[in-house]
């Protein structure tokens, strides 16, 4: 039996995702946090550190930067310095500090995790959008109407890698493709990589934005942390790399007296976790590779609905369209299933599914996703 098929009793907790629908039979497959415990080498750290007993304020310390160096470099291939590194307490805090340092219009494409859509409206940016677009029932860049959503004003490229919701995990020529585009325009760049340790697909490999090349990198922000792959996102630990000098003094600027530091569990966990968790890791990938299997066959098997391969991620964009909802998460939560609403992406009449969770949770879930589809 697998680790990951432990249930862990959430409802009733802190827990966001489960506390959604307190008191209803609705199981949450919305919100992008795993329903596993975190790896056993972090949870040893963390209890590490509390057992010190002193919580005062924190700093990164030479061995938790060293981890970081040393993953990047092991996973991707991808040397950084280490004075490249500005922590952070969150991606999300990433994204909104990166739309307030570059000033000008914002660029993005839909549909995509939704702070893409709020943050350059936090900071009274214009944001252009694009479409990506399916081609051979894959998730592709349309570089024709990423053209057009690009003005003379935009400055700013919010890059998802891999991406969320669509799933993909963007190749080396699409990759070069942007690179290329962001040059042509002089676009900064912004890549959330957060989800790139969850790569399902044995036959691809996560490409950081920035490891293109030094003209790549002279013009990115990248933005990392442990939070997804090792669901320690309670933790609020990440993290952005800046390669270049000015661009790097420009978005420290725009934290200056409004982004906390980290906090020390965050950090500790942050240190175990690229360091230690290896096997457990590896163990994941194959075991969320196996939930996704399980939902693209539900998915075929229903009528009205239908959803492109996951590269990367643990969460499924399905296309409820033929269904003919009016409201399809609303559908979905009657017949106990609590889904994200595609709309938040930018994408009305799609859902998103969090297949992070143990198996029988999973399979539950499917059940109610065929009746649901088929009540429709």
């Amino acid at each position: 039996m697998s680790p990951f098929d432990t249930p862990i009793e959430r409802r009733g907790t802190d827990s966001i995702k489960w506390g959604k629908y307190a008191g209803r039979d609705i199981l949450p497959l919305w919100v992008a946090d795993m329903d596993f415990a975190a790896p056993p080498a972090v949870l040893a750290a963390l209890h590490r550190r509390v057992e010190q007993g002193v919580f005062g304020y924190g700093h990164p310390w030479p061995a938790l930067e060293e981890s970081v160096l040393t993953h990047l470099i092991n996973e991707y291939g991808w040397a950084i310095e280490r004075e490249w590194i500005v922590w952070l307490p969150g991606l999300v805090s990433g994204l909104n500090i990166a739309c307030r340092a570059i000033d000008g219009e914002v660029l993005t494409a839909t549909p995509v995790y939704p702070p893409f859509l709020s943050a350059p409206r936090f900071s009274d940016r214009v944001l252009n959008r694009a479409d990506l677009t399916q081609r051979d029932g894959h998730w592709q860049w349309d570089m024709e109407a990423l053209a057009a959503a690009t003005t003379s004003a935009t400055r700013l490229f919010l890059l998802c890698h891999p991406h969320n919701p669509v799933g993909r995990c963007w190749n080396r020529t699409e990759l070069q493709a942007l690179a290329d585009f962001a040059e042509q325009r002089d676009l900064i760049v912004c890549s959330d990589e957060i989800h790139c340790g969850l790569i399902l697909d044995t036959d691809k490999r996560h490409i950081p934005f920035a490891s293109l090349s030094p003209a790549a990198a002279k013009r990115s922000i990248t933005l990392l942390a442990p939070s997804k792959t090792f669901n320690i996102p309670g933790l609020g630990s990440a993290f952005a790399v800046i390669p270049d000098a000015a661009l790097r003094r420009r978005f420290l600027r725009a934290m200056d007296g409004i982004v906390p530091h980290v906090n020390v569990l965050g950090l500790a966990a942050c240190e175990a976790a690229y360091r230690d968790c290896t096997d457990w890791h590896r163990e994941l990938l194959a075991y969320l590779a196996g939930n996704r299997d399980r939902v693209a066959a539900t998915v075929a098997a229903c009528r009205g609905v239908a959803m492109s391969p996951v590269e990367a991620t643990y969460l499924a964009w399905i296309d409820v369209r033929g269904l003919g909802l009016q409201n399809p998460a609303g559908h979905f939560e009657a017949h106990g299933l609590g889904l994200s609403d595609g709309s938040d992406f930018g994408a009305t009449g799609w859902l998103r599914l969090n297949f992070g969770c143990p198996r029988a949770t999973l399979d539950e879930a499917l059940r109610r996703f065929s009746a649901a589809c088929q009540a429709a």
